[in-house]
C-alpha cells in the first residue's frame, strides 16, 4: 500500500485561500492529501501552529500567503518569511526534516498554482515517508 502523506495547510484569507477555491470551482485536479486551515493573515502564524500539526500528526505542513507586498495587512506576509526561516532551523531539533514545511505565495487568481504547489509537496512529503518526531517533542507540542 503506498503512503498517503496528511499535510495541513494553513491559508490566508485574502489569497491563498480564495486561490484554492478558485482551483476548485475551476474543476483543477490537484492531491487530495492537503488539510485547509484558514487565518485571516499569514502573519497570524505563530511557529507553534505548525509544530503542534507535527506533534498531532500531520506528515507535512505548508503555510500560504499574499504575495510579500501584495499584504492586505500591508505587511503580514513579511513577518511570515522571517518567522518560517526561524522555524524551519529550529524543525531539525524536534527530528522533523525541513523538507516537511513549506512557505509558498499564492494569490487569488493563481488556482493553477495552487494545485502546483499542493502536487509538489505531496509527492515531496510521500518520499519521506510517515513523520517521525522525537517522542520528547510530541509530548511537548500535543499538549499545548
Amino acid at each position: 500500500m503506498t503512503f498517503e502523506p496528511k499535510i495541513v495547510g494553513i491559508l490566508c484569507n485574502w489569497c491563498s485561500y480564495t486561490g484554492a477555491d478558485l482551483a476548485g470551482t475551476s474543476r483543477i485536479k490537484y492531491a487530495p492529501n492537503v488539510r485547509v486551515v484558514r487565518v485571516m493573515c499569514s502573519g497570524r502564524v505563530d511557529p507553534t501552529f505548525i509544530l503542534k500539526a507535527f506533534a498531532d500528526g500531520a506528515d507535512g505542513v505548508l503555510v500560504a500567503g499574499c504575495h510579500p507586498g501584495d499584504c492586505h495587512y500591508i505587511e503580514g506576509n513579511y513577518k511570515t518569511i522571517r518567522r518560517m526561516a526561524l522555524l524551519k532551523r529550529m524543525l531539525a531539533d524536534y527530528g522533523i526534516e525541513p523538507e516537511r514545511f513549506r512557505l509558498e505565495w499564492v494569490s487569488a487568481g493563481e488556482g493553477d498554482r495552487w494545485a502546483q504547489v499542493v502536487n509538489q509537496i505531496t509527492e515531496d512529503v510521500r518520499k519521506l515517508g510517515p513523520t517521525k518526531i522525537k517522542p520528547a517533542a510530541r509530548k511537548r507540542f500535543s499538549a499545548a
